[in-house]
């Protein structure tokens, strides 16, 4: 991979740019994009210039910069987050229908969680997070159930890199954090009163994949007060083997990534025969015959 003199690849650079965008900075000028990545403007120029060129970023009426639909293009064909998403839509749906609140599905990205969808209503209590938003894994219900089936490396990794105390009932540090996680292991379930803003309550099942390991956590945020979380656990942990058994009785392929008709899916497999046939044709239409012996020169 190309580095450039201070030792970073020009990859990364180009990554900065896109992380500068957040949802509620959608849109940003050269200017703007300089300020958050810290890169000098003349390199920063020549990046945006590269990923616009590329689709990467697009240019706005309003001469402003956006993440562009090549990105969206790349993440629809991301089997670990969009098939899943795409099997387990039905089940949010339903807890949400009975939630009626924030109704969220998240996976593990690194130190943080990640969320991959969500169901909301607009009356619903404070929720700090967006589908595509990020959060110390510490902060989240969601977080809380993914790290306590993770192993004690990550644990570590967590508590060295810290995280920021959003309210009273953040967990303080690495030793009641643990204690958090021992918790919500033995529980099959995490609640999170008030972990980032203190009228929420987070409530988070993990899903677990066909080998028993948890892929992803399904939750749901509602308001805090003294009622029990025992009804939204047990309805949480039901979609939560609805998932688990969609995740289970789906074929390795095009399934886990298209959630379409059956019709639908022998069609693609019909299109992938044909490709390699004409692959298999061309192949055979250019492969080099044995080169005649040269005749003697009557030169000598």
């Amino acid at each position: 991979m190309a580095r450039r003199s201070d030792g970073e690849s020009v990859l990364h650079k180009h990554l900065r740019v896109l992380d500068a965008f957040e949802p509620q900075r959608p849109e940003l000028t050269l200017s703007e994009i300089v300020e958050i990545t810290g890169i000098a403007p003349s390199s920063a120029h020549r990046l945006v210039s590269e990923l616009q060129h590329e689709g990467l970023l697009e240019r706005s009426p309003e001469r402003r910069f956006r993440l562009g639909t090549r990105l969206w293009e790349y993440a629809s064909r991301t089997p670990g987050a969009l098939g899943l998403r795409e099997l387990a839509r039905p089940w949010l749906d339903a807890v949400h229908v009975r939630v009626r609140q924030h109704t969220q599905l998240a996976v593990l990205r690194g130190i943080e969680v990640l969320f991959i969808d969500r169901q909301s209503t607009r009356d619903a209590v404070v929720n700090a997070t967006l589908i595509g938003g990020r959060i110390p894994l510490p902060l989240s219900s969601s977080g809380i159930v993914l790290l306590a089936h993770a192993g004690t490396e990550l644990v570590d990794r967590v508590v060295a890199a810290g995280w920021p105390h959003m309210t009273e009932d953040s967990p303080r540090d690495g030793e009641e954090l643990r204690r958090t996680l021992r918790l919500a292991h033995a529980r099959g379930y995490a609640v999170c009163d008030g972990y980032i803003h203190e009228q929420s309550r987070g409530i988070a099942v993990p899903v677990m994949g066909r080998y028993g390991e948890p892929v992803a956590a399904l939750g749901v945020v509602v308001a805090r007060d003294d009622s029990s979380p025992l009804g939204i656990v047990e309805l949480l942990k039901g979609a939560s083997h609805g998932i688990s058994q969609a995740l289970a009785s789906t074929e390795i392929g095009i399934q886990p990534l298209l959630t379409t008709s059956r019709a639908s899916l022998e069609y693609f497999a019909t299109l992938d025969e044909q490709g390699a046939e004409r692959q298999s044709m061309h192949r055979e239409r250019h492969v080099p015959g044995p080169r005649p012996e040269r005749e003697p020169d009557p030169a000598g």
